[in-house]
């Protein structure tokens, strides 16, 4: 039986349902009387509903511009006829009116294989987006269910939550805020490891309010976000927003 320093840490594997019949028994007694795991469950379980949503494949913007505007040039199918017949038709049409269906039928094919080549492009990003995406949740997932994840809790300047889970064994950090005002035109988030008064970039922070930190922890002292100029610096620029410390 675990005792409760250990079930403090269990947290994470609860909401990612990653926990044996056992310890999930001794962990929902646990949860019953303790507040500080009830505040990580509930915190750790709408994370978890921001990663489900952040590998949802997204159309590209200009899909929807582009099935509105072909949708006044494509005529509705016409009723199914037998092949005798449409040849019939053909052979009625006179010899240079039987050419220009032709060709036609010949341009139309190659707009459409045009058509159909682009479209192929897009979906191939898309796909591309989606592994990204799952690669990152992943990752992300990696770090928060963790056998030795550690959180700590803070604020922002302007309020919005803001917590870092840590994995020794992985050696990498989450970054996770809730409620975090858009940056602004030419404006973005930037995450920052603090080396004992040294900052160093630590990559940026996504519309879905998580990230996995760039760089390694083992001289890491705390974990910082600033609101830096589109493409980051090489150091903050502002005041931080919140820094937190990390779990020794």
């Amino acid at each position: 039986m675990k005792h409760d320093d250990e079930l403090h840490t269990l947290t994470a594997a609860y909401v990612m349902d990653a926990l044996g019949p056992a310890e999930h028994e001794a962990f929902s007694r646990h949860l019953a009387g303790c507040r500080p795991c009830s505040g990580d469950v509930a915190e750790f379980s709408a994370t978890a509903g921001r990663l489900a949503a952040a590998v949802a494949l997204v159309p590209p913007p200009q899909m929807k511009d582009a099935v509105l505007a072909r949708i006044e040039t494509v005529r509705q199918l016409p009723p199914r006829v037998g092949v005798r017949r449409a040849a019939g038709f053909l052979d009625r049409l006179p010899r240079k009116a039987g050419a220009f269906v032709v060709a036609a039928s010949l341009a139309g094919a190659a707009l459409f294989g045009g058509a159909a080549l682009h479209q192929s492009g897009q979906a191939d990003r898309a796909r591309q987006e989606a592994r990204q995406a799952e690669a990152r949740s992943q990752e992300l997932r990696a770090v928060v269910t963790a056998p030795d994840a550690r959180s700590v809790h803070g604020r922002t300047t302007g309020g919005a939550a803001a917590t870092v889970i840590t994995s020794t064994a992985r050696d990498r950090a989450v970054f996770l805020t809730d409620r975090l005002p858009a940056p602004g035109a030419g404006r973005t988030y930037q995450l920052w490891l603090a080396d004992h008064g040294t900052m160093r970039p630590a990559g940026f922070l996504t519309g879905d309010g998580a990230a996995v930190l760039e760089g390694d922890l083992h001289r890491a002292t705390a974990v910082g976000l600033t609101l830096e100029p589109a493409g980051g610096s090489a150091q903050p620029t502002t005041s931080p927003l919140v820094l937190l410390a990390l779990p020794a």
